[in-house]
């Protein structure tokens, strides 16, 4: 059985269920278990010991975190938000150590009365199902503020004051280092908050001398302590942010501070870029965007490699198996697998709102804008009233001539949205009245973003594929062995930032006349089969990170499918210098394929693809595609095994990151 302790009234008044609260949020305990008090007098005190852990603007909400780890919410009226803090005062301070019985606010009763609102003051265990084994209220009536209102009995987990003993079952590498991170410094009771910045866990303790530095210096994962600043300072490295998010899970939320982690990794950013010359800063900047996309590509990599597979097996199934393209069964499981791919923005939308810190709902929909259905017609009909710097122009909004390109299986125009609504809505906050914010901040913000990706953003990326496409063509015309190198070194560089679709109009003109056949298509194809050599290389290398060598199997599987998502995203751009070395595996393929001539007469590429490599009218290119994929994996294996990744990088690497702002 866990800790038992009590819980008090705020206020004096009747004492009440949580149930009986006239308000649904709190008596269907969305906000969790707890207990209501219509109150008599004005005067409120902390129901708790603990640490003062939210003080809302508005003054009508108090978070405590109590000394067990319970987090509370003293909730002072029903609806009294609207009231902008006019009937309260608050007497005590953010962070400040508050003992039960400890006067922490006052309300003006009859204030909130006129306004038409209840004064209800409810307690609530906002963490219920985390701590909470049993919750008992004293018998309802009549009480005084500072009367026993209630017994908590803690579950066993938290009834320690820190995350100490035995290492749970399958625990992380992070997760252990967390553990013995808090284990050093004192544990829970020890620690008032805790955030980061770009390398080092910084602590607030309740004494500082506690710790001893040559132990936590011991501790895997740690490369220094330092104190400084108030703060005591436990030095990470690259995978801070993983090491304190799981932190934060073995503490509670309650001792995150978003916002001075937020600040404090902005201006360590600030201070280091300060100090970098011109390349170094270049270098950073290309590092961080990496890390952004591949952060936001990391939680839907599962999905594309599924997809992937599943595409891969519909091919042979279609090229050996006998099943029609114009069968049900085909159409029904081929929509499976493009599902993943054709809504891609929605689901990058998500997931990298997540990571920049904007609302991933909201930018899903703007996903969903750039997608629908209408818009996409719009596009697919090949349609334009003129053209602008070889752009079609094929719609207007607002009577202004604009260009609206595919968005489907976009990519970088959705970490744009995700990075403007995080700018966006702060903005929007600022001056929006709190009672409009619900309604308005998304609307708002959609339409904002929204329009800037279709008006701007997208137009731009198109211009800029229109620029690569005329190039490429002209590369083709020039040397064939040289513009394989050179497409083949960088093709992937292109589908980071969705720019590939400069390809695609060259390589559907080439096969769509009587006999058709592109070397150009024969070159990407070489670039998806050395991508995942590179991810097989990392399989073959990786021995204690499970996680990563089942990975990036079914990536090598997927890129040799025709899919190379998350070989990229999943694998190689996670460990940069397996990118750099595939696709320079790629360069070495791509000139061979352009010294053979090999053509593609399909287009289905990879090595799943070979059929599009048949041709009675040239039967070498078969043999040739075959040479060509042998040199492309023997090379970006070579070079990714001896250059490329050893087994130590899967010991540091960063997993997707949670929720961050960005700058």
């Amino acid at each position: 059985m866990g800790k038992v302790s009590k819980l008090f009234s705020p206020v004096d008044g009747l004492l009440m269920p949580i149930d009986e609260v006239p308000d649904l949020v709190f008596s269907k305990k969305v906000m969790g278990d707890g207990f209501g008090v219509e109150p008599t007098s004005g005067q409120v005190v902390a129901p708790a010991s603990g640490r003062v852990s939210i003080l809302a603007d508005t003054k009508h909400a108090i978070g405590i975190c109590t000394d067990d780890g319970a987090e509370l919410l003293i909730h002072l009226g029903i609806d009294t938000v609207e009231m902008n803090g006019k009937p309260f005062e608050i007497d005590t301070k953010k962070d400040a150590k508050v003992k039960a019985g400890d006067i922490i606010a006052s309300m003006d009763l009859d204030k909130i009365k006129i306004a038409g609102k209840k004064a209800t003051v409810v307690v609530a265990i906002t963490n219920t199902d985390e701590v909470v084994d049993k919750l008992e209220i004293k018998a309802v009536g009549k009480v005084h503020r500072g009367d026993e209102a209630a017994t908590l009995t803690l579950k066993e987990t938290q009834s320690a004051a820190a995350p100490k003993g035995k290492a749970p079952k399958n625990e992380n590498k992070d997760a252990k280092t967390a553990r013995l991170i808090l284990q050093k410094v004192g544990g829970r009771q020890n620690i008032k908050s805790l955030i980061h910045c770009i390398t080092r866990l910084r602590f607030y303790l309740k004494d500082d001398q506690m710790p001893n530095d040559d132990a936590v210096r011991s501790i895997p994962g740690v490369i220094d302590v330092a104190r400084a600043g108030g703060q005591y300072q436990v030095v990470i490295g690259q995978t801070v942010g993983d090491v304190y998010d799981e932190a934060i899970k073995q503490l509670s939320n309650s001792y995150a501070d978003p916002e001075k982690a937020t600040q404090a990794v902005a201006k360590t950013t600030t201070e280091a870029n300060k100090s970098l010359g011109f390349w170094d800063k270049i270098k950073h900047g290309a590092s961080s965007l990496i890390g952004i996309i591949t952060g936001s590509m990391m939680p839907v990599i599962g999905l594309l490699a599924a997809s992937g597979m599943l595409k891969g097996i519909m091919t042979i199934l279609t090229t050996w198996g006998g099943v029609s393209t114009t069968s049900q069964t085909y159409v029904i499981i081929n929509a499976m697998g493009d599902a993943t791919f054709y809504f891609l923005p929605i689901l990058v939308g998500f997931t990298a709102a997540q990571k920049l810190g904007s609302n991933p709902v909201v930018v899903a929909i703007i996903g969903s804008f750039l997608i629908y259905p209408s818009l996409v017609s719009i596009y697919a009909s090949g349609k334009f009233s003129y053209s602008i710097l070889g752009m079609g122009i094929n719609s207007n909004f607002l009577g202004i001539p604009i260009h609206i390109p595919q968005y489907t299986y976009s990519i970088f125009p959705m970490i744009f949205a995700a990075w403007m609504a995080s700018k966006i809505e702060p903005w929007i906050k600022k001056w929006m009245p709190v009672v409009l914010r619900m309604i308005f901040t998304p609307l708002v913000e959609i339409f904002l973003v929204g329009i800037t990706v279709l008006v701007i953003v997208g137009p731009i990326i198109t211009l800029i594929s229109t620029g690569i496409s005329n190039a490429l063509q002209w590369l083709l015309n020039l040397s064939l062995p040289l513009s394989g190198m050179i497409i083949g070194g960088l093709y992937q560089v292109l589908v980071i930032f969705g720019l590939h679709w400069a390809v695609i109009p060259i390589i559907s003109a080439q096969l769509s006349v009587p006999g058709g056949h592109s070397v150009l298509n024969g070159i990407v194809s070489v670039t998806m089969i050395a991508q995942g050599a590179g991810a097989l290389v990392v399989w073959m290398k990786t021995r204690h990170n499970k996680n990563l060598k089942g990975l990036s199997a079914s990536a090598a599987i997927s890129a040799f499918c025709g899919i190379t998502e998350p070989a990229m995203y999943g694998v190689n751009l996670k460990y940069g210098r397996v990118f750099l070395t595939s696709s320079i595996g790629a360069a070495i393929g791509g000139l061979v394929n352009g010294l053979l001539g090999v053509d593609m007469y399909g287009f289905t590429g990879s090595l799943i693809g070979f059929p599009s490599f048949a041709s009675s009218s040239n039967p070498s290119t078969l043999l040739n595609f075959w040479i060509v994929s042998a040199v492309t994996v023997v090379a970006a294996s070579l070079l990714t095994y001896f250059f490329g990744y050893k087994e130590e990088d899967s010991l540091k690497a960063k997993m997707a990151p949670k929720k961050r702002h960005l700058g």
